[in-house]
């Protein structure tokens, strides 16, 4: 899955950059972000319960493809957040919140054949907004490249802790 790597190396970069900056970005907290980018893949989640087997259970229209969007991604950030300690809740929100926008947002970059992404901010809008169409979701050329900009945060990252110590 080079697709869910890369939103979650992307969130790496992101956040550890910021953490050179925020001391009270901790490598637990860059974890955080990273899971905040695969929250709209939970949508996965249809490859072992599909949708209809949720929808003749609870005896309503379901679809496993709205945590795929601005509105369920909100949902699953707003669960997640209540399940910290109320001190981090502020720090999760931001994080989770910021790791789900950047992956809508390099989804909104795929490939479509319509030329247009999906309504990523349902329930809000049904506008489907159009895509440069970069790259597949199957590419792994996306991976390779974020994995190499990860791969140098890292390295920059141990060589600033290593001179902060004694």
């Amino acid at each position: 899955m080079p697709d869910l790597l890369t939103h979650a190396l992307v969130m790496y970069s992101v956040v550890t950059v910021a953490s050179w900056r925020y001391e009270r970005l901790t490598p637990s907290f860059v974890t955080v972000a990273m899971m905040g980018a695969m929250i709209p893949d939970l949508t996965k989640i249809r490859l072992v319960l599909p949708s209809y087997r949720v929808e003749s259970v609870l005896g309503v229209p379901f679809d496993w493809f709205a945590l795929h969007t601005a509105g369920g991604s909100a949902i699953a950030v707003l669960i997640g957040t209540v399940l910290v300690p109320r001190e981090y809740r502020t720090r999760v929100l931001s994080l989770l919140a910021l790791g789900a926008a950047s992956h809508l947002l390099l989804d909104a970059l795929l490939v479509n054949p319509s030329g247009h992404s999906y309504a990523i901010l349902w329930p809000l809008t049904q506008y489907h907004p159009p895509t440069p169409g970069f790259y597949l979701s199957t590419d792994r050329w996306p991976a390779i490249v974020t994995g190499t900009i990860a791969g140098a945060v890292w390295a920059r990252t141990r060589r600033l802790r290593s001179s902060r110590d004694p």
